[in-house]
């Protein structure tokens, strides 16, 4: 991932015009998602910022859209705060999963994570090391994500693995976190959004706050949100036999290209074949039926409601 950090008086005022979240609407310590679209209103990336304080602040954006939004906050800075790029010297450790607190909590920690709340922030030490720990992640499950130097990450993460060996912990690759983030309906930038799509379609409007700020691209999403646009975002699973992929077509039951698969994959979870993808607003109803062009096989799939699966919150 691409770390940044905006400190100075003016901050906060660079990071809001920016982004279509409403930096107001967390506390010092808090962790918020969000967008940052072009002047069109078109996605550049989805990012979480972490406020540490309205003068320091730390944007998160994905690894592949590094230098471009790095670029971006930086030009957006420059004579207003100070700008740092700290992802060549960042490690960032995620360990999720319904045990992720009692392992990172044998490490030591000089703060009591099991109390910090999801989509906070705090700063401390694990096994002696300074690290920022976020109860956040891009699984679905519970857990915490560790920014620490890169010096410290190779020490950290045997530590992990050693006081995790009792609860089963195990290290996981992209093709593991992107099945978890499918069924968890989280986008992932390349897919479901780019600098083609806007938060509306994509399912992100619950992440643009228009109301009383101004932000870059916030009157092309006012517009956008008026037309309702002609295509959304669905969720679906396969009814026959075959698994949908990104940029495989989706037909209607005449076989016509309506839209296209925008991630797809076997769920270990639920058992079956699902997928993301872009439909016409007229064919996006849970229960609607369409077909999947996989590799010339044309096979029936349907809107269901998503996420398709959610973690059980403890009683």
């Amino acid at each position: 991932m691409g770390e940044l950090l905006l400190t100075g008086s003016g901050a906060f005022a660079v990071v809001d015009s920016l982004v279509t979240n409403d930096l107001r609407r967390i506390e010092n310590g808090q962790a918020q998602y969000t967008c940052a679209c072009n002047a069109q209103g078109t996605i550049l990336d989805d990012l979480i910022v972490y406020k540490f304080g309205p003068e320091e602040i730390m944007i998160v954006c994905n690894a592949s859209n590094h230098d471009k939004m790095a670029a971006h906050f930086k030009a957006a800075a420059a004579g207003r705060c100070e700008f740092k790029d700290l992802s060549d010297e960042t490690a960032l450790i995620a360990v999720q999963g319904p045990n992720a607190v009692r392992v990172v909590a044998q490490l030591g920690s000089s703060t009591d994570l099991g109390a910090l709340k999801s989509f906070h922030v705090v700063r401390t030490q694990l096994s002696g090391r300074p690290v920022t720990v976020a109860r956040t992640g891009y699984t679905g499950e519970d857990g915490f994500e560790i920014f620490c130097a890169n010096s410290d990450a190779p020490a950290l993460w045997a530590a992990l693995l050693e006081q995790g060996k009792e609860w089963g912990i195990s290290p996981v690759g992209l093709a593991a976190r992107d099945t978890l983030r499918l069924e968890a309906r989280l986008s992932l930038y390349g897919n479901e959004i780019d600098e083609t799509t806007n938060p509306w379609e994509a399912g992100l409007g619950w992440v643009v706050r228009l109301e009383g700020r101004e932000f870059l691209g916030a009157e092309a999403l006012r517009k956008l949100k008026l037309s309702l646009g002609e295509r959304t975002l669905v969720g679906f699973e396969m009814l026959g036999r075959g698994i949908a992929r990104h940029g495989y077509p989706l037909l209607d039951k005449s076989a016509n290209p309506v839209g296209q698969c925008t991630s797809g994959a076997p769920s270990p979870t639920l058992g079956k074949s699902i997928g993301l993808g872009y439909l016409p607003l007229e064919m996006s109803a849970v229960g609607s039926q369409f077909l999947v062009d996989c590799r010339g096989k044309h096979i029936e799939a349907q809107v269901v409601k998503t996420p398709f699966y959610k973690r059980a919150r403890p009683s």
